[in-house]
């Protein structure tokens, strides 16, 4: 509306620039864009002065046709200006983050409001376009579209690595250029971790166990167990760029009966869902050799023959075992079978102290068992010597004892029952004797004390008898 400047009033025409664009599908397919415009301008009071005094201070037709335009076209171009607006804010797209296991499929998904045909773009995290509106931009099989709806827009990416994590942009072309990022993660599982022995473990020392872990995403993290408890370790962590690699270390005193012992490094990891992955490990402990001959039971005569073992443990395990008959050589009837030694039809020459001998690279042992064949006429009319001097003579500990009870009690080894009887009365006589002595030694001892003690009191009560 146009004012007189002589009652005050603002003299004023619009120009409003106005640009609505309305698009259809015909049958044909093509799209018409249909543009209307509309221009106003402000006129300030001074220039509303100078229309009117050059038309006479009279409404020209010029600015009669100008109210027109107001009356009738800026109501038209407002509604136009709030269908646009309208338009351009309810046109939206939304992007939604992925994780994904390296190796795998991700479906990375966009979300649109309002859509209308506009122009929709998905870019990948080097910003190479991937899809234009549905249309395969870049030569990458891996990258399939899967869906592509006035709703929703998706496309799969397969056989994922730490290489294709990153943000990738769905753009949305309007009026104004709408974009969201849709963020993919890329887990990378852990495999079963490594042990490494950095040095031997020996008996008496100390063994370093390193459990490794080359490749996770994020970080795994590591710990050793041994029979269900945990082992703490020094954890160490080196960043590869787009993976981790991880260790844990740990000192252990070990000594023989460690030999054989079970633990386990577990590795945790957020892609696994709750399981480990786990290596077994049994330490292997060094240690020098153990002998020890296990020796017959009974009495041997001749013509009986010997079967001798020797028992060997170590670790390693000694793999020579030698047999060797002490300031003599073995009996030409003497057959070596590993760790066994057998001699057949025994006589009294074969009587001697035979040893047994294991070395490995920590250590060497040895073990004897000296032999006592007895003649079988000795046997029949004297009686058998005493334990002492039988034939199970060993330097382990824990050797058997010289008569077996089997022999004792068998009815039909009359020799074994002389050798019993005859231990029993060297025994009971040693005691009786024992005894004796004590018994001498104590009676001195009382008769001395009381001697003494007698003979002070007589000295005592003399000078008392002499003042009286």
């Amino acid at each position: 509306m146009l004012t007189s400047s002589r009652t005050g009033a603002l003299s004023l025409s619009l120009s409003l620039s106005l640009s609505l664009t309305h698009t259809h599908t015909v049958a044909e397919g093509a799209r018409r864009r249909v543009n209307l415009r509309v221009h106003v301008t402000l006129i300030s009071p001074r220039e509303a002065e100078y229309y009117e005094e050059d038309v006479g201070g009279e409404y020209p037709a010029t600015a009669m046709a100008l109210a027109r335009v107001w009356n009738y076209c800026v109501p038209l171009a407002v509604i136009a200006v709030a269908c646009v607006m309208r338009t351009a804010h309810c046109q939206a797209v939304q992007a939604e983050n992925v994780t994904v296991l390296e190796g795998g499929t991700a479906q990375i998904s966009c979300r649109l409001q309002n859509y209308d045909g506009s122009i929709v773009v998905i870019q990948n995290p080097r910003r190479q376009t991937l899809f234009f509106n549905g249309t395969r931009a870049l030569k990458d099989d891996r990258y399939q579209m899967m869906l592509f709806t006035p709703r929703l827009v998706r496309i799969t990416l397969t056989n994922v690595s730490v290489f294709d994590e990153g943000g990738y942009f769905c753009q949305l072309y309007t009026d104004a250029t709408h974009h969201q990022v849709a963020t993919l993660s890329v887990l990378v599982p852990p495999e079963t971790p490594a042990v490494e022995v950095k040095q031997e473990a020996v008996e008496g020392g100390e063994v370093e166990l390193t459990c490794v872990s080359p490749r996770s995403k994020p970080a795994a993290a590591l710990r050793w167990m041994r029979n269900g408890k945990e082992i703490p370790g020094v954890v160490s962590q080196q960043d590869n760029g787009k993976t981790f690699s991880v260790s844990s270390t740990i000192r252990i005193p070990v000594e023989r009966k460690d030999n054989g012992a079970a633990l386990s490094c577990e590795a945790v990891h957020p892609a696994l869902s709750g399981e480990k992955r786990v290596r077994h490990y049994r330490l292997d402990v060094y240690f020098a050799p153990t002998v020890r001959i296990l020796p017959p039971s009974g009495i041997l005569r001749e013509g009986d023959s010997l079967s001798l073992t020797c028992s060997v443990t170590g670790n390693p395990l000694p793999r020579n075992i030698q047999w060797s008959k002490i300031n003599d050589t073995l009996p030409e009837r003497a057959e070596i079978s590993g760790p066994n030694l057998q001699i057949s039809r025994l006589s009294q020459s074969h009587n001697g102290t035979y040893l047994c001998q294991a070395q490995n690279n920590f250590g060497r042992a040895a073990d004897h068992y000296t032999l006592l064949v007895y003649d079988n006429v000795s046997l029949a009319t004297t009686a058998p010597p005493t334990p002492s001097t039988t034939q199970l003579i060993t330097s382990h500990p824990a050797a058997p004892s010289f008569l077996t009870p089997s022999s004792a009690s068998d009815p039909e080894d009359p020799s074994a029952v002389v050798e019993t009887h005859s231990a029993v009365p060297y025994a009971v006589i040693g005691g009786v004797l024992a005894l004796l002595v004590f018994t001498v030694i104590c009676v001195l001892i009382v008769t001395i004390w009381c001697s003494v003690r007698q003979k002070g009191s007589y000295r005592t009560r003399e000078p008392i008898l002499a003042w009286y």
